[in-house]
């Protein structure tokens, strides 16, 4: 039967009819499947469907750890080797003459050192069972000495701060790779869920080279390292406006996330828009988590005294090595206290006052977190380094102060089942070159990660269509530390 309408229309008229129906009845379907489409999309947007894994979650390691945790006591600047772990007498028979000509060429890194040789004013000693010589500036830390394997014989490539700290925590002199502690929370994932895996304190100005020292390079954003302060709130903008209640927070980072995920759904490989998903709760998380950690109003007197805390000269590394316990104990992985930031070790003149103010505030902290991690029996667990990007030139710079030195220098390491007490490798007997059992910056760090469970030559990141690895082209671990 025919509709009574169609009647009065004419055959050209009925077909526009027609087509005007369809198209009616077509934009129905299609605001139907956009509909479809945003519904989808919230179901994606769920936490509980999520597409991408967590970059933080824990991984299983290479190799059997002997460490769960690292500290590294970063001296900036470039403590003098000769003067604290590494004596060398031949320095006291050679003083004020022209470095012998069987050490080879003269060696200046900035080009302001004279030749003539600068001897120690210091007195060493033997201490432990061990018998390992100790420089008098250092006295606390000298009392664990069976603790300590110390590296002589370390050497790298850069002849500047900013290039040579890059290097002591890329790998590299050039600004771009990631760091050992970016490199660290890759290959290992996080042990816990409301503090970073990675954490950074500076005792003073800007550590050179700033960020790029703790970045992840060309990891996924996620792995960088975090930046904490000492005093106030450990992360800047961590808390929110005292307007701002726990309920509107929690809203406002669900209303991002759901945004965030639905614009991710195609840009999987888009590791920063991860990152910035996985910052903004672990953030939330941070703001409840990183005060309490950090919170010293718990710790007796007694561990407060231990770390120097009592003392101005001292209580500022006291504090940050007292966090770093309490961020050990919250199972940080990576944590780095950086000494003299801003160069204060770079004793190119007046060595003795400027070594003499940073030893004396970092003796007693140092010793004191040795001390309090055995005690809690964390030390078998915890590796501890020290050491800073170079050490010191064995000739003087402006009569009393020394030159940059990257061919022969001292590290030493504590924990983690290390053998402690021994000395491995040596510089030459001016202490100017690495000559026996030579370790490179690239060795160190092979063997931090096999402590921690990581073989350097497995851990791998494919970037620009080639396999990087934390070492680049080399690298090996000291066994002499743990066989």
């Amino acid at each position: 039967m025919k509709n009574r309408h169609e009647e009065k229309f004419s055959p050209k008229e009925k077909a526009l009819l027609q087509r005007r129906n369809f198209l009616m009845q077509a934009s129905g379907g299609l605001g139907s499947l956009a509909l479809t489409s945003m519904l989808g999309e919230e179901l994606l947007a769920s936490p509980a469907q999520e597409k991408t894994p967590d970059p933080l979650a824990p991984k299983t390691p290479h190799v059997k750890p002997r460490a769960t945790s690292v500290i590294w006591l970063f001296l900036e600047g470039g403590p003098s080797h000769l003067d604290t772990f590494d004596p060398k007498p031949k320095l006291l028979e050679l003083a004020g003459k022209p470095m012998p000509e069987s050490f080879g060429r003269p060696i200046t890194a900035m080009g302001t050192a004279s030749n003539n040789i600068f001897p120690s004013q210091r007195t060493f000693k033997q201490y432990g069972q061990s018998g390992l010589p100790v420089s008098d500036w250092l006295p606390k830390i000298a009392e664990h000495a069976d603790e300590l394997a110390v590296i002589r014989s370390c050497w790298a490539d850069g002849l500047n701060h900013v290039g040579s700290v890059c290097q002591m925590n890329t790998g590299s002199i050039l600004a771009g790779r990631p760091s050992l502690g970016a490199w660290t929370t890759y290959g290992l994932g996080t042990a816990n869920q409301n503090l970073p895996s990675f954490v950074v304190m500076a005792d003073n100005a800007e550590v050179l080279g700033g960020a790029k020292n703790w970045s992840a390079g060309f990891l996924p954003a996620a792995y960088q390292g975090t930046q904490f302060r000492t005093s106030g709130t450990p992360v800047f903008y961590l808390k929110p406006p005292d307007t701002v209640s726990d309920e509107q927070q929690r809203n406002k980072l669900d209303l991002l996330d759901q945004m965030n995920r639905r614009f991710s759904v195609n840009r999987e490989d888009d590791t920063e828009l991860l990152a910035r998903l996985k910052s903004y709760e672990l953030a939330y998380r941070m703001q409840t988590a990183a005060p309490e950690a950090i919170d010293l109003s718990k710790e007796t007197e007694a561990t407060k005294k231990l770390y120097g805390m009592d003392n101005p000269l001292t209580q500022k590394y006291g504090t940050m090595c007292l966090m770093a316990r309490r961020l050990v104990e919250r199972n940080v992985r990576f944590i780095q206290l950086y000494s003299g930031s801003g160069s204060g070790w770079d004793a190119h003149q007046n060595l003795e006052a400027n070594h003499s103010k940073l030893c004396a505030g970092t003796d007693q902290p140092i010793a004191g977190l040795l001390a309090d991690l055995k005690s809690r029996g964390l030390l078998d667990t915890t590796l501890v380094v020290w050491g800073g990007e170079f050490g010191r030139t064995p000739f003087s710079e402006k009569g009393n102060g020394r030159d940059h030195n990257p061919w022969g220098f001292t590290i030493w390491m504590a924990g983690a089942g290390i053998n402690g007490g021994q000395i491995i490798g040596a510089t030459d007997e001016i202490g100017l070159r690495a000559i026996e059992r030579r370790a490179h910056v690239h060795d160190i760090h092979a063997t931090i990660l096999h402590l921690l469970g990581l073989d350097h030559l497995r851990t791998l990141y494919q970037h620009n269509g080639r396999m990087e690895r934390p070492t680049m082209t080399d690298g090996e671990v000291i066994r002499e530390l743990i066989s």
